[in-house]
């Protein structure tokens, strides 16, 4: 078999890329992870919250609860800040929505993807479904992440060029992955599961030249369908062996091989990605985080006034730049997905909330000259940097004819530069208390942070509904 992955013993021929993935995924244990790994878990689900809460109430989340709770079937797992409860699959298909559908979940900067709402709504459905413990809970989301990161991790930017959305195509995988840990199934099991999954993976990025809501979606999708993928497997149903490398697999039917040969097996069982998340303080793309916060930082140090502005030039890498250089914002994804956009309201309110990204926001005169003044390029050092780190460039000419600029290379929130617990405490603050109430929200964020393999999960579930 042709292997992209060079390993020896993949290359002697000793298991398939998913069967390797699949003994490790059967081999994590909550009690052998290390105590950072645990606590990468924790600030991850403290994040997952604040963001499914905060979109529990969007349109697209209520209009696809609907829809599921129409569909009826045996409700066992919860909705996220609702009364209902819904089958689990169709639970973990709401609530990766709900999590993704203001744009402000977690992401992996090599991988492109944001693994939170597709892992942890999964995982959660899956686990309430099954009575499972705390420990089987952690364990399947770190596996999760790690399947999911690692694929993603391979393919892109190849895929993302191609078109494919990697939290989609991707997150599939580790849903799988996640629910299986969870459910106990055995290595084969698992290897099915993935097997199955990567006839599920699909995902595109057309959304970005019109800002279709279908991008919310995807995350629950992945969710969705990999625990259908790991029920599947575990009722006997076989999926391809060589489902990654194979001659039709998914590294040759999606990017045609153009991989990171490297990222999909180094440091397996070693270092667990879910460490290497990333967590948003902007509710918007993080391909043009960077051109934010230089952009902040000029407003602050000049004490820059909007009116002062003539010109704004935003350098980004060709992945960030492509699909997010519009200055139009005809509704809130459209304009969440445009490094204009959002760099034009920074320099005005120096603050960027979900608010910030209403149309309503950028039909006056000023929001419309400074759109209309912004240019998107691809620059040749934040290209160089590209896959493995996210940077950007803004370039602010003044009307007295002073040029401004300041170069970010890490983003606020990469694991470079992190968010505190303390920050991720506050963001889930700001957004959950309102669903649930303050007593309740208090309860559910301490449980979260004392959450260990020894935790009692009884009595958690009930925190989620108002």
């Amino acid at each position: 078999m042709a292997l992209p992955v060079e390993n020896a013993a993949v290359a002697a021929g000793a298991d398939s890329l998913s069967g390797i993935l699949a003994r490790h995924v059967a081999r994590i244990d909550c009690v052998d992870l290390d105590g950072t790994v645990i606590h990468a878990f924790r600030r991850a689900m403290v994040d997952y919250f604040a963001c499914a809460f905060a979109g529990a109430d969007m349109p697209v989340t209520q209009a696809l609860h609907a829809w599921a709770a129409a569909e009826g079937g045996r409700t066992v797992a919860s909705v996220i800040g609702k009364q209902t409860r819904l089958p689990a699959a169709q639970a973990a298909f709401v609530n990766g929505a709900a999590a993704h559908a203001l744009d402000f979940d977690d992401g992996h900067t090599r991988g492109s993807a944001h693994p939170g709402g597709v892992i942890f709504s999964a995982a959660l459905a899956v686990a309430e479904k099954r009575g499972a413990t705390a420990s089987e809970l952690i364990a399947g989301v770190v596996a999760g992440y790690d399947v999911m990161l690692r694929i993603a991790s391979t393919m892109h930017p190849a895929s993302a060029r191609q078109g494919w959305h990697n939290t989609a195509v991707a997150g599939v995988f580790g849903a799988s992955a996640a629910a299986g840990r969870i459910a106990g199934l055995s290595p084969a099991q698992l290897r099915d599961a993935l097997g199955l999954a990567a006839s599920f993976a699909g995902g595109l990025r057309q959304y970005l030249s019109d800002g279709a809501e279908v991008k919310r979606l995807h995350p629950g999708k992945a969710a969705r369908d990999g625990i259908v993928c790991a029920e599947l497997a575990q009722a006997g149903i076989s999926g391809a062996i060589e489902c990654l490398e194979g001659a039709d697999g998914l590294l040759r039917a999606m990017v045609d091989r153009r991989i990171d040969h490297d990222a999909l097996l180094a440091g397996l069982g070693q270092d667990f990605l879910i460490s290497a998340a990333y967590f948003k303080p902007y509710p918007c793309c993080r391909h043009f985080h960077a051109a934010i916060d230089a952009t902040l930082a000029l407003r602050s140090e000049e004490r820059l006034e909007s009116g002062e502005v003539s010109e704004i030039d935003i350098g980004l890498y060709q992945v960030g730049a492509h699909g997010h250089d519009h200055r139009t914002a005809n509704n809130l994804l459209e304009a969440q997905m445009s490094a204009p956009c959002a760099v034009v309201r920074a320099l005005i309110h120096g603050r960027l909330n979900a608010a910030d990204f209403e149309p309503s926001a950028f039909v006056g005169s000023e929001p419309q000259r400074l759109l209309q003044a912004t240019r998107v390029h691809v620059d040749a050092d934040c290209e160089r940097l590209y896959p493995n780190v996210r940077s950007g460039v803004v370039t602010i000419t003044l009307k007295d004819g002073r040029r401004l600029e300041r170069r970010v290379l890490n983003p606020r929130g990469e694991t470079a530069d992190p968010l505190t617990d303390d920050d991720l405490s506050r963001k889930f603050t700001d957004n959950v208390p309102g669903r649930i109430g303050e007593e309740k929200a208090g309860r559910l964020l301490e449980r979260i942070w004392a959450m260990d393999c020894q935790s009692d999960l009884s009595g958690f579930f009930p925190l989620l509904a108002p």
